[in-house]
């Protein structure tokens, strides 16, 4: 029998062959190029199609997992341990990955139609979400002690976390910060470039003023700011870029239509014939 949280990987895997086979179409994919991996046709686009594939792969794998865990229920537990009494589970807090997953599969749609950089972070943003919300899952089962399965989740999955976000975080915010930069004008670029480091120095000098100050305003903070960075990246792309100049035809105007020199017409000579 396919159990609850089997059903929701199941889904996750046909969505995301759907996806793929919809994005192989859209890039370039003929025939049943995007429904047979190749075999009878192209696929588009290599690397977003390879992404979406991957991802339902990994999706029915984790799908199976659960299904043969029975969700790691208390009398499946008790059974493999082989121990008469059905050990006590703490339920499982709040999580705040749902709002996160839904947010990659806005960048997703929003990537398929704009920009295809939306779409790459979203599928990554999608992968990231998989995996954390799989390991949380799987140690807020491990004991009956929450703090000892908070223990466990960070020891395993922080030292793979903190140097993916710095990465990924120095990328979202060049990404954000390049797209508002070309759609804005070179003059109100300064002022915005400005704006924004006065921003990050006041937040930092708010937070170094206050000693005691709880860690969940300042990851409120952090969370506002980057949404703000991300929603105005994001319209800033679907927008556009700005016009550039090009110098090339501004020369070709002054020189002639190859870039060289216009010749200077000669001055009339006048020839006196002696009689």
């Amino acid at each position: 029998m396919i159990t609850t949280g089997s059903k929701w990987f199941f889904g996750l895997g046909f969505v995301s062959l759907v996806i793929a086979a919809a994005y192989g179409w859209t890039t370039g994919g003929n025939g049943l190029g995007p429904l047979t991996v190749g075999y009878k046709g192209a696929v588009g686009d290599h690397l977003g199609y390879g992404i979406l594939l991957s991802a339902a792969l990994v999706s029915f794998f984790l799908g199976a997992v659960a299904t043969a865990s029975r969700d790691a229920e208390a009398e499946a537990v008790a059974q493999v341990a082989g121990t008469d009494a059905v050990p006590a589970v703490t339920p499982a807090g709040a999580s705040y990955w749902p709002p996160v997953a839904a947010f990659g599969a806005a960048l997703v749609v929003i990537g398929l139609v704009s920009d295809g950089l939306l779409f790459i972070f979203g599928l990554i943003v999608l992968g990231i979400v998989l995996v954390e919300w799989a390991v949380q899952s799987w140690a807020d089962r491990a004991t009956g002690d929450p703090e000892t399965n908070r223990r466990i989740r960070n020891r395993l999955m922080n030292p793979i976390e903190f140097p993916a976000a710095g990465v990924l975080a120095l990328a979202v915010l060049a990404l954000a910060f390049s797209r508002v930069f070309l759609a804005l004008s070179s003059e109100v670029t300064v002022w915005v470039a400005l704006a924004a480091a006065v921003v990050v120095v006041a937040a930092g000098f708010l937070v170094a003023s206050r000693p005691h100050i709880s860690s969940n305003v300042v990851v409120g903070i952090v969370a506002a700011g980057a949404v703000a960075v991300l929603a105005i990246g994001i319209v800033s792309g679907v927008a556009g870029t700005r016009d550039f100049e090009k110098h090339g035809e501004e020369e070709e105007g002054e020189h002639g239509g190859d870039g060289a020199l216009a010749p200077v017409p000669a001055a009339p000579v006048t020839v006196e014939v002696a009689r």
